[in-house]
């Protein structure tokens, strides 16, 4: 063992502060894909989106976040994580300024993309820090990673929250300028808490990464638009088709290339790949139920943007409070596989009740509060042990590589079905022909709840199948040779 990774491996004094700054870019990350939610109309109003055009606020962040994960993940291991975590901060700051100064649709849409960009360069290498200062102690791992499930969690429903306040007191710009404080914070503190990380000699796959990321892109692009143009429409079609055939060249790539961006013998590690499947499947869940409930609570109760952020708010501390104090203490006991596949089954369930016993005229205590805090108990059980799944077993070269993997897994899972359900509840809507207006949007919101569960549900049986119960002993992040 190196005298790097020995260092790594060792107790560091500073890591529960540096964990907090992990924590605090993990949380930022997440947050940047729904902070903006609440501000869609202004920003609409104000740069001159069409209805159709305005989903690239979301999408420009989420497509270029997730297809550029691998690559931000390559890079830590090669370079050094704490180099490519500040560098994802300084194009992460940079980007904000642009989006919250932006001055026409395009210019918004770059800074947007811009932003995912850098968070692509921040998950990977913060996750990757987290498994190496915390990987000596199984204790404490479980109780970092607990930390930042917490923050990942906590992020997406502040965003809404954040969003609203933001949005009504100050300006839209403000959803992105805030960014830049809290960024500059970050790079001024992070030679002081974080060691530089592992450096590794290779070099970057560089058609791979284009084929990869442009794939993602494409394959996204094309669930998205089917919304407006039809799924049997010739666009569509070609488009998802060329994102495939991009996809089977990256994995052929891979399979021939010396050095490639995702060398396959990686999903020869314990779990791995089902681990990945894993974080799709809940993502698949999650993400709708985050999005659709904030529209039943604003479009559906007719919530203000403030009270619908505050709606959100107990699901957030009851997974803050059970990830952080309750789910490591479970997974000790029980086993990933078994917290995995109960939090897949809460969180389906909480989407059956969802699609079921929310009517026009319901009200939040009895309607909403129940399955929503299943839904975050579900979330809590399931989101630890699909991480700890998706990076158990890997090497210590390779740490950036299965958690950007594992971030891919999570984001691209979160764009696909979101694009999905939104698309499954334009259509159910649709073919409302007459009615109240919230009637007909709350029947496109049951049909998304229902088949975010059925996802919930396929992610329990997946699990069942092929996530394997470590042996005693066996470690649950990466090996330290």
């Amino acid at each position: 063992m190196s005298s790097q990774a020995k260092s790594l491996s060792q107790a560091d004094p500073r890591r529960w502060k540096a964990l907090a700054l992990l924590c605090l870019a993990n949380f930022m990350v997440i947050m940047d894909t729904s902070i903006i939610g609440v501000a869609l109309p202004a920003i609409k109003d104000s740069l001159g989106y069409t209805q159709e055009s305005l989903q690239w606020v979301f999408n420009a962040y989420v497509i270029f976040f997730g297809g550029l994960l691998l690559l931000g993940g390559r890079l830590s291991d090669l370079f050094g994580q704490r180099r490519m975590f500040m560098w994802g901060f300084s194009i992460l700051t940079l980007a904000s300024l642009l989006a919250g100064l932006a001055w026409s649709e395009e210019s918004l849409n770059v800074g947007r993309a811009l932003q995912g960009f850098g968070s692509a360069l921040i998950a990977p290498s913060a996750l990757t820090i987290v498994m190496m200062l915390f990987s000596g102690n199984p204790k404490e791992l479980g109780k970092a990673l607990g930390f930042w499930g917490a923050s990942a969690a906590a992020g997406g429903s502040a965003g809404v929250f954040l969003g609203g306040i933001i949005t009504e007191w100050l300006s839209w710009q403000w959803t992105f300028l805030i960014n830049v404080p809290v960024g500059i914070f970050a790079l001024l503190i992070s030679t002081g808490l974080l060691t530089k990380g592992i450096r590794r000699k290779g070099s970057i796959d560089v058609v791979g990464s284009i084929f990869v990321t442009a794939a993602l892109v494409l394959i996204v692009y094309g669930i998205v638009t089917a919304e407006h143009k039809g799924w049997g429409a010739p666009s569509t079609v070609w488009t998802l088709i060329f994102g495939a055939a991009l996809f089977i060249l990256f994995l052929i790539i891979q399979a021939v290339k010396k050095e490639p961006l995702v060398p396959l013998r990686i999903f020869k590690s314990p779990n791995l790949a089902a681990g990945n499947i894993a974080l799709v499947m809940l993502s698949g869940g999650w993400i709708p139920l985050w999005y659709f409930l904030n529209l039943y609570l604003q479009q559906v109760l007719k919530f203000s943007a403030f009270a619908g952020g505050v709606g959100l708010l107990p699901m957030t501390i009851l997974i803050a409070v059970f990830m952080i104090l309750i789910t490591g203490k479970l997974i000790a006991k029980f086993g990933v596989k078994a917290n995995l596949v109960i939090g897949m089954i809460a969180l389906g369930g909480s989407m059956l009740l969802f699609s079921q016993y929310t009517p026009v005229d319901g009200n939040f205590v009895m309607n909403v509060l129940p399955a929503s805090l299943l839904g975050a108990l579900g979330m809590s059980l399931a989101y630890i042990p699909a991480t700890m799944a998706a990076m158990s077993g890997v090497r210590p070269e390779e740490a950036g590589l299965a958690s950007g993997l594992a971030n891919t897994s999570y984001q691209i899972g979160s764009a696909i079905s979101l694009a999905i359900m939104v698309a499954i509840a334009a259509s159910a809507s649709a073919s409302q022909t007459v009615g109240d207006p919230a009637a007909v949007l709350n029947e496109g919101f049951h049909q998304a709840f229902f088949w975010s569960g059925i996802v919930a549900f396929a992610g329990a049986i997946l699990s069942i199948l092929f996530v394997r119960s470590p042996k005693k002993g066996e470690s649950s992040g990466p090996v330290a040779m």
